[in-house]
């Protein structure tokens, strides 16, 4: 009887299996990395009409606005406000600009992919406020854009045009005529 028992639990065992079937985790979805070209803020202290005024132009990554593409990277457009302030503190100009207020002076590629690059003041002419503005290829190491004169006359009037004009030290000593940077 000792002998029955033995046989009963030995059939009993269960063959351990050693193989183990799971499933293999999908891999993390790659979100692609959008960039900003970079923000910045230049404050400019400006002799104008026998006024002192301060201009201020402060770029930055906007994530609201459709984004600009260098063909490979994919980069967040910017907006750019544009101040100028009176020695007094008070506002004389605020504006916030994207590269839609310059559709009108720029290609179709241009627009479509590329970026509001800059606002920077140039200098003062007679009643008007001349700055430098670029559409263009939002990498940095690119020389593709569109180069652009915004103008700002003493009734806070804006007009923008083609610049056509080489940047050399002669066009700041011409006549301001036409009124090229």
């Amino acid at each position: 009887m000792g002998l029955a028992l033995v046989m009963v639990s030995s059939c009993a065992k269960k063959k351990t299996d050693t193989i183990i079937i799971t499933k293999k985790p999908a891999p993390a979805a790659h979100k692609p990395t959008i960039h900003k070209m970079g923000d910045y803020t230049q404050t400019r202290p400006v002799a104008w009409m026998g006024n002192k005024y301060t201009v201020e132009s402060s770029l930055a990554a906007d994530d609201s606005l459709p984004l600009a593409s260098d063909g490979a990277t994919r980069y967040y457009d910017n907006r750019i406000r544009l101040r100028i302030v009176r020695a007094d503190g008070s506002e004389f100009f605020s504006r916030s600009f994207t590269k839609s207020f310059f559709r009108d002076y720029v290609d179709d590629a241009s627009y479509r992919d590329g970026a509001l690059l800059g606002i920077v003041f140039v200098r003062a002419s007679g009643n008007r406020l001349l700055f430098a503005a670029s559409v263009g290829n939002p990498d940095k190491s690119s020389d593709e854009y569109v180069p652009l004169v915004l103008r700002i006359d003493n009734f806070g009037n804006v007009t923008v045009f083609k610049d056509t004009r080489l940047d050399t030290e002669s066009d700041t000593q011409q006549d301001d005529e036409d009124d090229g940077v």
